[in-house]
């Protein structure tokens, strides 16, 4: 069995260190949502299309504070951008 400190250690060589991937996830956020039409037009964006942005913000701060050659990253980067895509006709 896979012991969590192990994970965490892990995971920590590749995303980088939870404060400073959580400094910059919180940035890219505040950047996001001071925007005049993420604030004054929130009907604007849906919510896998609002889910998808924090969740990019995530993974660019891991790409900032840990290794940017982790090719996991990028994908999940893409993959968010796509699942907001294919529900642009689904969520009108």
């Amino acid at each position: 069995m896979t012991d969590i400190k192990d994970v965490l250690e892990q995971r920590a060589s590749t995303h980088g260190d939870f404060s400073e991937v959580a400094y910059f996830a919180q940035r890219l956020r505040e950047i996001f949502r001071e925007r005049e039409i993420f604030r004054e037009r929130g009907g604007v964006f849906s919510d896998s299309q609002a889910e998808s942005l924090d969740m990019i913000a995530s993974k660019l701060a891991r790409i900032l504070a840990g290794n940017p050659n982790e090719p996991d990253h990028w994908l999940d980067i893409e993959g968010y951008a796509r699942l907001a895509r294919e529900r642009i006709k689904t969520d009108g």
